[in-house]
């Protein structure tokens, strides 16, 4: 996934300028002197006033936003419609800090508009707001209009309906069904004062001050608290994103499973980063599940524990690599072999040509050391500068760990950054051209990306060939909350291209040796059911072995209050047919607040 410190940064400083550039402008009735909030919001998700001038628009403050690019307030007719489907609440956007209080009754002139958090390009639905308004307070100290209760009863089951073919399968223009689709139920209360009360935390309190909740305890609830992502169309109706209008000392520090008891309630928003929020100006009490990091089972001496870990931007100015190594030698027990993905280089993000990562590398080997675990060796190839994708200068890449006193490495000379392993056949059995070597660099299905690393290690005896990943990530893709449904996933295009390419490299080595045990892994940026995860197992040359789970097991990431796959295990028949594998997603990170990593590692145990 991409970096969402660094998109939400990016955002931020633009946001500014989105609130102008992104607009979109819609024909419009007559102009109307003065007119009601339900009548701005209409039916559909975009306001029939937009772009028009409205006056003496009425309403009763019910929440006042002070900070960030999107100062301003919302207000809330007290006497509301009859039609279900159109809002009586209305984001007024003042870009400086609004003098205007909670319980206010006003007067708005302005302009109607429909911001696009992110900009029209991301895909996603607009808000409707005021802009450049002029504001009256008539009086003060009102009774503010009582918050819509969102539960379980209240959601629908079926999360959006299917975008209109003859706009690009936008459901903008489509007349509103909240009784139908939980999109459009929430955007049926868009700026509305809601109450959510004793929900369960599904995604963890994050850096910008955030959580995710859902209002339905039982949808594809996993043991831990979280909520499953199984499948396109199982997208969790009852997630719903918490931010607060209050100081964000107090805003709760929440894990996966904790409760937020009592009510939480402010008005309905929409953002570029979770789509519907509820800004809260009632949070409720935070009671925790203790939830507690997991530890794997140690490895026997017969079995081989091979482990994926996505360690985030790890790079020597970090201060986590003594965190980090507890990780590996407490919660993995130490595996043999670890792929690690998103290595940095010795000075990090510093643009200056330095790809090396020795010193990286060394820095965790060492504290592993001090943390009581072995000695590990390793392995890896040096990108090209700034040809691998990830944050500029930073040089991510692949890097096998392994434990000297279990396993050697076969090494085989001439792998660079621009050389192609191949396999070739040794007496009789399969064996890599160059090892450790990378597949296919040159291939535009890894441009600007990280390229596969394949190595040839020996564990009592016998050969495994193992390949760390890290496909393309699901940057660009169209946001579940998205205006066009089912939602675009252009990114997956490149990775079905290296998922092709990974497998046709394994299929290359059970063609030259049949029961050649293989194994691919690393952070796959795709779900177990993916058209990229099917076609990496092609016609049986792997199997993504998280399948061996239960389903409500399934998961090593945590995005916007979905437990869902991004990181995979992949092995060939003959570790599949053996039977005699355990695999386990070890859940140390993702449904933490104070993770070291967004990503959860795997190990896979079995016996070669």
């Amino acid at each position: 996934m991409p970096s969402r410190s660094s998109a939400r940064l990016a955002a931020l400083t633009v946001a500014a300028v989105c609130s102008a550039a992104s607009t979109v402008v819609i024909a419009a009735p007559a102009h109307a002197d003065s007119v009601r909030i339900h009548d701005i919001q209409g039916t559909t998700r975009t306001s029939p006033y937009a772009g028009q001038q409205v006056t003496d628009v009425t309403g009763i403050v019910t929440g006042v936003r002070t900070y960030g690019s999107s100062r301003g307030f919302w207000i809330q007719d007290p006497k509301p419609d009859a039609d279900p489907a159109t809002s009586e609440g209305v984001f007024v956007f003042t870009s400086s800090t609004p003098k205007v209080a909670v319980g206010d009754a006003v007067t708005v002139s302005g302009t109607v508009s429909e911001f696009v958090p992110g900009g029209t390009s991301s895909g996603n639905q607009a808000l409707t707001e005021i802009v450049r308004p002029t504001v009256t307070v008539v009086s003060s100290g009102n009774a503010v209009p009582a918050a819509t209760v969102v539960n379980a009863w209240s959601v629908p089951t079926a999360y959006a309906p299917a975008g209109d073919p003859a706009a690009n399968n936008s459901i903008n223009g489509l007349t509103l069904r909240p009784g139908k689709y939980a999109l459009d139920y929430y955007e049926s209360l868009e700026g509305m004062n809601v109450q959510v009360s004793d929900v369960r935390v599904v995604g963890a309190t994050d850096p910008f001050t955030e959580l995710w909740v859902t209002v339905k305890p039982w949808e594809n609830r996993n043991r831990r608290g979280g909520t499953v992502y199984g499948s396109y169309d199982s997208q969790n109706t009852g997630r719903l994103q918490i931010q607060s209008l209050g100081k964000v000392a107090d805003f709760p520090t929440a894990n996966v499973g904790d409760k937020l008891t009592g009510a939480t309630a402010g008005p309905l928003d929409y953002n570029q980063f979770g789509g519907y929020t509820l800004v809260a100006n009632q949070l409720g009490t935070l009671q925790s599940a203790g939830l507690e990091r997991e530890t794997t089972q140690k490895q026997k001496n017969g079995e081989l524990a091979v482990a994926t870990y996505n360690v985030e931007n790890l790079d020597p100015a970090d201060a986590t690599f003594e965190e980090h190594a507890s990780a590996i030698v407490n919660n993995l027990q130490s595996p043999d072999i670890v792929s690690l993905e998103e290595i940095q280089d010795n000075n990090g993000a510093k643009n200056d040509g330095t790809v090396s990562a020795d010193q990286t590398v060394q820095k965790l080997i060492d504290a592993i050391v001090a943390a009581g675990g072995p000695r590990y060796d390793w392995r890896a190839i040096d990108p090209a500068n700034n040809t691998d994708g990830g944050e500029p200068g930073g040089n991510i890449r692949q890097v096998f760990l392994f434990n000297p006193e279990r396993v050697s490495f076969t090494d085989r000379a001439g792998g660079d950054a621009t050389t192609a392993a191949g396999v070739t056949e040794v007496r009789g059995k399969a064996a890599l051209t160059v090892s450790p070597g990378r597949i296919d660099p040159a291939n535009a299905a890894f441009t600007n990306s990280r390229k596969p690393l394949a190595g040839e290690f020996s564990f009592r005896g016998r050969t495994v060939f193992v390949i760390a990943n890290h496909f393309n990530s699901k940057g660009g893709d169209q946001a579940l909350t998205s205006q066009y449904q089912p939602v675009a996933r252009s990114s997956e295009t490149q990775r079905h291209q290296q998922a092709a390419l990974v497998n046709a490299f394994v299929k290359d080595i059970l063609d030259t040796q049949k029961n050649a045990d293989v194994i691919a892994l690393g952070d796959i940026n795709d779900f177990e059911f993916s058209d990229t995860a099917e076609i990496l197992e092609g016609d049986g040359e792997l199997w993504s072995a998280i399948k061996s789970l239960p389903r409500s097991e399934r998961y090593s990431y945590v995005y916007q209050g979905n437990s869902q796959v991004l990181d995979q295990i992949l092995v060939s028949p003959s570790i599949r047919r053996g039977c005699d594998f355990e695999y386990d997603s070890v859940h140390i990170n993702s449904e933490f607040n104070d993770q070291i990593s967004d990503h959860d590692p795997q190990v896979l145990r079995f016996k070669p």
